[in-house]
């Protein structure tokens, strides 16, 4: 796997690089801005990008921005947000164009090596990887014509254990739940949210995107 890196703090991006590296990833590029980073992925698509939200020259959602420029230029390039904040600009273009390989972590919270990896990983294959904290913030933002308003709140949560990225054995471990169980509510999941059996796309994907998506300034 060919990553390329984009975070202005010198320490974290050296840091980074030689995690990757030491996994056995190879980083294409680690940069400092905005520009140098569409630069370098331009240059020659990696396999997936981790990217700062706060990057020069504005520090506010510069990262995001060129993030989501990115997935325009180059559709379906999975994208790796790494921040201290939770960003609602410009999330929902990122979030919204239902092409998966999505993810979005907390800097604070990302204590784990493994973890992180395994994100990375999940990303890079198409799936998503949200931080709990994320989730919970973009929650209380939510329009009062929620499409996801006719989900019961189980299914919000077996929802938003998808949205962190964990399979039905382990949405079943933590609700303490059968697998069999899991599976009904997934299906009623995507039965409520029009995601029928011949949907172009992933609808386990689609699932999330339509969850983290449901909020103000979403389309």
């Amino acid at each position: 796997m060919r990553v390329v890196i984009a975070e202005d703090d010198a320490l974290l991006r050296e840091g980074l690089s030689l995690l990757l590296k030491t996994a056995g990833i190879e980083v294409a590029a680690a940069v400092d801005n905005a520009d140098d980073f569409l630069a370098a992925v331009a240059a020659d698509r990696p396999d997936a990008v981790v990217v700062d939200v706060r990057l020069p020259p504005t520090f506010t959602d510069d990262g995001l921005r060129a993030a989501v420029r990115a997935r325009a230029i180059h559709p379906g390039l999975p994208v790796l947000v790494l921040s201290a904040y939770v960003e609602d600009s410009y999330a929902s273009e990122l979030l919204g164009d239902g092409a998966g390989g999505i993810g979005y972590l907390l800097k604070e919270r990302v204590g784990k090596v493994d973890r992180f990896l395994e994100s990375l990983r999940r990303v890079a294959e198409g799936g998503t990887a949200m931080d709990p904290e994320v989730i919970s913030q973009l929650l209380v933002r939510r329009r009062a014509d929620d499409p996801l308003s006719a989900l019961t709140a189980r299914e919000r949560e077996v929802l938003a254990l998808m949205a962190e990225g964990h399979a039905n054995p382990a949405i079943a471990e933590r609700l303490v739940v059968t697998e069999g169980a899991v599976h009904k509510h997934i299906r009623n999941i995507f039965a409520k949210l029009g995601l029928s059996a011949d949907e172009a796309g992933h609808r386990r994907v689609l699932a999330v995107l339509a969850y983290l998506d449901a909020r103000p300034g979403s389309s």
